[in-house]
């Protein structure tokens, strides 16, 4: 086997092994909630993540000095949007159950190939089309279920005050934002990460995503210190598991690996996420739910054959 096939079969292998570890994140972040706010969490999570990284980027010492003016500004700019997306989503599990929460927030892909599509000027491909719209049509399903709701066997009419306060529906947004949100942290990564290793980028966007998060939990009135062990045990496992061994490993595999191929084998997060939500909170997603989170992930597979092959 050649060098180039080895590396392309362990990226595969390491990428298994990473959507693994990114399907636990929402459970732990549901057990986490139990004491403290979403904001907390994330701050943590990112505080954490990096401080796991110092050593790894001790070594790279010189290669941060050559690091361009713009660059820092870009990653900083990553490290926002980074923020915003675990700061959306996060809170997003609160309010929403996680299959439905897992599956709007992995429309990522769908927003990064959107937005490369607008910054680039270029032409709306048909396969980006179809999957948007296959998409929407499966999160119009996912919404409107969580709208629905029976008295006495009987649907009870619609009104707009129901809406608002439907919590379901907040969730469903939140996490929607969260993919935007990510979709410009990926973006940006994908230019500044020309010429920076990921361990250095990497270190620099937690660290100011974690700063931004302190700041947001600071201005929102949350509580960051006096949490019990067990709180301390879930987000360190969530530093550990899903971000660093998780999206830190996802983001190297794409040195090997095609983002169309990697945005596809991230669908078994949200599948993963909503078999084990059945396992440990007994949620179980209806028909309606199902049918529309099987449209989106279709809607997503149709978008990424519009990324380059290469």
């Amino acid at each position: 086997m050649q060098n180039d096939d080895r590396s392309v079969l362990t990226a595969r292998l390491a990428l298994l092994v990473a959507i693994l570890a990114v399907s636990t994140s929402s459970i732990m972040i549901r057990f986490a909630q139990q004491e403290a706010p979403s904001l907390a969490i994330a701050a943590y999570r990112l505080c954490i993540a990096a401080i796991i990284l110092i050593p790894a980027v001790w070594g790279k010492r010189e290669e941060l000095k050559r690091v361009k003016r713009t660059d820092w500004a870009w990653m900083g700019v990553s490290g926002v949007f980074l923020a915003l997306h675990f700061a959306s989503w996060i809170t997003s599990l609160s309010f929403s159950t996680v299959a439905s929460s897992v599956v709007f927030v992995s429309t990522t892909p769908l927003w990064v190939a959107l937005i490369t599509t607008l910054i680039l000027k270029q032409p709306l491909k048909r396969e980006l089309a179809l999957g948007l719209g296959v998409a929407l049509l499966g999160a119009g399903l996912i919404g409107g279920s969580d709208l629905l709701h029976f008295e006495n066997g009987v649907l009870a009419p619609f009104d707009w005050e129901t809406m608002l306060k439907a919590n379901a529906i907040k969730g469903d947004a939140l996490a929607l934002c969260g993919a935007i949100m990510g979709a410009g942290y990926m973006v940006i990564g994908r230019q500044v990460r020309q010429g920076l290793s990921i361990i250095s980028y990497t270190f620099i966007v937690y660290g100011v995503a974690a700063l931004v998060l302190i700041g947001m939990a600071g201005f929102s009135g949350a509580v960051l210190t006096g949490y019990s062990q067990s709180f301390l045990f879930w987000v360190v496992l969530l530093a550990v598991v899903p971000q660093t061994a998780g999206h830190s490993v996802i983001n190297w595999s794409l040195k090997y690996l095609s983002a169309a191929f990697v945005s596809v084998a991230l669908l078994g997060e949200p599948i993963g996420s909503t078999v084990l939500a059945m396992f440990f909170f007994g949620e179980f997603p209806g028909l309606i739910k199902i049918a529309g989170a099987v449209l989106i992930l279709a809607g997503i597979i149709l978008s990424s054959r519009s990324e380059p092959r290469q």
